[in-house]
């Protein structure tokens, strides 16, 4: 992971009192010696028959509605009384959200996306259609995923891998996501441990071995001790001491939340690919699920060659009146 110098934070509600990503940010701004940038993609459309005025006036209407909210996201900023920390605004008229944040996060150069998760859980598991979903899915910058509060205290920071390269993950994946665990854990003096969530029956094993009790101890052992070796292996030469080495067997969302509750983890971090299709589909679900059912943050790490396919220019507003039909500008 290269070195923080620059952070977006993505402000979804401007008009709220305390915004959680703002707040863990500027405490990672500090720790890292970064710059912050506060930024509001301007995603609503201008329903101009609603403010009764006409195309001419619409260059108008979108410089007030930027003004004011930029007004906020500077009330927002002052608000932290952070020290030694430079903090700017920013708000630009683009859609969808999602990728209006990666598109500003690749013209200021940043190192890191925070965000805070929207609310509640996610009602259409797989579907890729959610905007912190499909942030996590195509920003090539990594994303720390926000859904707590408060500030950061010697945190347990856990690195999940996956030494087995389940589903043709990229191997350099690991690394990656346990230089970002080991960045983090220095940086905020916490704690780092590591997790390998592994099948304890494998895919191809016959139904009919599973029946007798001494055959099913003897394949979840073996593949215990694989996890283990698997892990071990991975580490290498790492001075993570074998106590904070951990293989957990069932199905990954499950074994990642359990261990993060266990460990009191205040940060997972994960590895993503995006794929295309049913794979899509499937990792989706995976990957979906365990962001759900955890109770901390989570910062998504994607693969060096993992390349930003959005359009680089901004949509701008989208102007409509009441019979949805779009307006010339």
């Amino acid at each position: 992971m290269r070195s923080i110098r620059r952070i977006l934070v993505a402000v979804r509600d401007y008009e709220a009192k305390t915004i959680p990503a703002l707040v863990k940010a500027a405490q990672l701004a500090q720790a890292f010696g970064a710059r912050v940038e506060l930024f509001h993609a301007i995603s609503s459309p201008l329903y101009v028959d609603g403010y009764g005025v006409s195309g001419t006036e619409i260059p108008q209407l979108e410089r007030a509605t930027r003004s004011r909210i930029l007004a906020k996201l500077e009330k927002a900023a002052a608000r932290l009384h952070v020290e030694d920390v430079e903090i700017s605004v920013a708000a630009e008229w683009d859609f969808p959200a999602y990728e209006a944040v990666i598109r500003r996060a690749g013209q200021i150069k940043a190192d890191l996306i925070v965000a805070d998760q929207h609310s509640g859980r996610h009602r259409a598991a797989g579907l890729l259609h959610l905007t912190d979903w499909e942030l996590l899915r195509l920003s090539p910058v990594p994303v720390l995923l926000v859904k707590t509060s408060g500030t950061y205290s010697r945190p347990v920071v856990l690195a999940a891998l996956d030494p087995a390269h389940t589903y043709s993950k990229p191997a350099r994946l690991d690394g990656r996501i346990l230089t970002a665990a080991d960045t983090f854990t220095r940086a905020l003096r916490g704690k780092q441990h590591v997790l390998h969530a592994y099948s304890p029956f494998p895919s191809l094993a016959d139904p009919e071995t599973l029946t007798d009790p001494a055959t099913v101890e003897k394949i979840q052992a073996d593949a215990a001790a694989l996890a283990r070796k698997l892990l071990d292996r991975e580490l290498g030469a790492s001075r993570i001491p074998k106590t904070q080495r951990h293989i957990a067997g069932g199905t990954v969302p499950d074994a990642i939340a359990q261990a993060a509750e266990k460990l009191h983890s205040s940060i997972v971090v994960m590895g993503a690919v995006s794929r295309s299709g049913l794979k899509r589909l499937f990792i989706g679900n995976t990957a979906e699920r365990t962001l759900d059912l955890l109770n901390c943050d989570v910062l998504i790490i994607k693969p060096a060659q993992f390349a930003n396919r959005l359009p680089r220019g901004r949509r701008g507003a989208r102007v409509v009146g009441y019979s949805s039909t779009p307006l010339p500008l």
